[in-house]
């Protein structure tokens, strides 16, 4: 048996090849470090009861575009008992965008954000009146990586935007200036915190997009916003990345709470990952 089992990208996905091995190795390292043996798997692959001690979907990239595939695998966590970080139960809600909505109802600081079934004109013409803004961000409410995401100006196209159950965002300038803050926690404590500024006349702040990614040391307004955020979320989180821009009311509010399988930066983390690996040993019980 294997202490930790990390889910990688389905074999089938072509796009992701290769390209998940550095970052398997860079989670790997802390965790063997404390001499933990570490093994990698895709997340399509059946996950047997006594394979491993614990197993963390943090490589599980595509998992977006197989929702039934998906949602199947986290009710066999569930049904067979598996230890799993984070919950199951956890994950899926995680994997709905909607959880925004959910949390703001709960007093934490998000961007503001509409929810449809389907996506119509009508309907992003009330988001820019009840925003009060001439651009929108509309993107899916089970997407990653910037999938079916764009920018809408007024009367603007939808083409390649969502095709299904859609969200609607203002547009926050602060996307391509100070950019997008990630803060990183493990088992509710702070470990460290990174800024991603989109290029110039993008709004996706992902590498692979060309979004810069610099360490940096929060300030308190969003060290407070995060905690609020976390602690709206309600759940134990072994690991969790909260994604805060400056709103409209220049104020940290929450992008997304990321807790399935986030990149973790941990090349920017002081302790090299220790406080993730103490994480996981405590995870593993």
């Amino acid at each position: 048996m294997v202490d930790v089992l990390i889910l990688v990208p389905a074999r089938d996905e072509a796009r992701f090849a290769d390209s998940w091995r550095p970052l398997f190795e860079r989670l790997a390292a802390p965790l063997r470090a404390r001499g933990l043996v570490v093994a990698a798997q895709p997340w399509t692959d059946p996950v047997e009861k006594d394979q491993a001690r614990l197993v963390m979907p943090l490589l599980a990239w595509g998992y977006h575009g197989r929702e039934a595939e998906w949602f199947a695998f986290l009710d066999g966590l569930e049904r067979d008992g598996i230890r799993v970080a984070n919950p199951a139960a956890v994950m899926r809600w995680n994997s709905i965008k909607t959880y925004l909505v959910e949390l703001a109802g709960k007093g934490a600081p998000v961007v503001p954000t509409h929810t449809h079934d389907q996506l119509t004109p009508e309907a992003v013409q009330a988001a820019f009146d009840a925003f009060g803004v001439d651009e929108v961000v509309v993107k899916p409410q089970i997407s990653g990586g910037s999938h079916e995401t764009i920018r809408v100006k007024r009367h603007g196209s939808l083409e390649g935007g969502p095709s299904g159950p859609a969200l609607i965002q203002p547009f926050l300038p602060a996307v391509g200036e100070e950019g997008e803050l990630s803060l990183f926690y493990f088992d509710g404590h702070f470990s460290h915190a990174v800024t991603k500024v989109a290029v110039q006349g993008d709004f996706r702040v992902q590498p692979q997009f060309g979004g810069l990614v610099s360490e940096i040391a929060p300030e308190p307004e969003a060290l407070r916003a995060a905690q609020m955020v976390l602690e709206a979320a309600g759940a134990p989180l072994t690991y969790a990345r909260v994604d805060l821009i400056r709103g409209l009311e220049h104020t940290p509010q929450l992008m997304e709470l990321e807790v399935i399988e986030p990149d973790l930066f941990l090349q920017h983390a002081h302790d090299d990952g220790a406080a993730f690996a103490a994480a996981v040993v405590r995870a593993i019980g």
